[in-house]
Protein backbone atom coordinates (compact mmCIF):
# COMPACT_ATOMS: atom_id res chain seq x y z
CA UNK A 1 0.00 0.00 0.00
CA UNK A 2 1.32 3.11 -0.96
CA UNK A 3 1.89 5.85 2.11
CA UNK A 4 -0.35 9.16 1.46
CA UNK A 5 2.19 12.04 0.69
CA UNK A 6 1.67 14.56 3.43
CA UNK A 7 1.10 18.23 2.05
CA UNK A 8 1.97 21.55 3.92
CA UNK A 9 1.45 25.69 3.38
CA UNK A 10 4.72 27.40 2.85
CA UNK A 11 2.84 30.57 0.98
CA UNK A 12 -0.28 32.45 1.55
CA UNK A 13 -1.07 34.03 -1.46
CA UNK A 14 -3.37 37.00 -1.22
CA UNK A 15 -4.62 36.38 -4.86
CA UNK A 16 -4.87 33.51 -7.17
CA UNK A 17 -2.77 34.46 -9.69
CA UNK A 18 -0.18 35.65 -7.20
CA UNK A 19 -0.37 32.19 -5.62
CA UNK A 20 0.01 30.71 -9.79
CA UNK A 21 3.71 32.50 -9.98
CA UNK A 22 4.42 31.06 -6.28
CA UNK A 23 3.81 27.54 -7.30
CA UNK A 24 5.00 28.10 -11.11
CA UNK A 25 8.99 29.13 -9.29
CA UNK A 26 8.65 26.04 -7.13
CA UNK A 27 7.64 23.42 -9.91
CA UNK A 28 10.99 25.19 -11.68
CA UNK A 29 12.64 23.86 -8.55
CA UNK A 30 11.29 20.69 -8.80
CA UNK A 31 9.22 21.05 -5.99
CA UNK A 32 5.74 19.68 -6.87
CA UNK A 33 2.52 22.11 -5.61
CA UNK A 34 -1.18 22.41 -5.32
CA UNK A 35 -3.22 25.43 -4.29
CA UNK A 36 -5.81 25.09 -1.48
CA UNK A 37 -8.50 27.60 -1.37
CA UNK A 38 -12.20 28.30 -0.67
CA UNK A 39 -14.38 28.19 -3.94
CA UNK A 40 -16.13 30.55 -2.78
CA UNK A 41 -13.44 33.18 -3.09
CA UNK A 42 -12.39 32.40 -6.41
CA UNK A 43 -15.72 32.39 -8.04
CA UNK A 44 -17.28 35.37 -7.02
CA UNK A 45 -14.29 36.98 -6.41
CA UNK A 46 -14.08 37.70 -2.86
CA UNK A 47 -11.06 38.85 -0.81
CA UNK A 48 -13.21 39.24 2.60
CA UNK A 49 -12.09 37.31 5.86
CA UNK A 50 -9.41 35.22 3.70
CA UNK A 51 -11.97 34.39 1.00
CA UNK A 52 -9.57 35.40 -1.65
CA UNK A 53 -6.92 33.85 -0.24
CA UNK A 54 -4.78 30.67 -1.42
CA UNK A 55 -2.48 28.59 0.41
CA UNK A 56 0.55 26.97 -1.60
CA UNK A 57 1.25 23.61 -0.26
CA UNK A 58 3.97 21.46 -0.93
CA UNK A 59 5.14 17.81 0.10
CA UNK A 60 6.10 17.78 3.81
CA UNK A 61 9.28 16.39 2.93
CA UNK A 62 10.25 19.54 0.88
CA UNK A 63 8.78 22.40 3.01
CA UNK A 64 12.22 23.24 3.74
CA UNK A 65 13.80 23.84 0.55
CA UNK A 66 10.56 25.60 -0.60
CA UNK A 67 10.46 27.91 2.25
CA UNK A 68 14.58 28.89 1.47
CA UNK A 69 13.71 29.11 -2.22
CA UNK A 70 10.30 31.76 -0.95
CA UNK A 71 13.23 33.85 0.89
CA UNK A 72 15.17 34.00 -1.40
CA UNK A 73 13.19 35.19 -3.63
CA UNK A 74 12.06 37.69 -1.40
CA UNK A 75 15.36 38.83 -0.93
CA UNK A 76 15.99 39.76 -4.82
CA UNK A 77 12.72 41.60 -4.48
CA UNK A 78 13.99 44.10 -1.84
Amino acid sequence: MREQTRFTTVYVASSQPEAEIIKGRLNCEDIPAILKYESAGIVYGLTVDGLGQVEVQVPAHLAKRAAEILATCENDEG
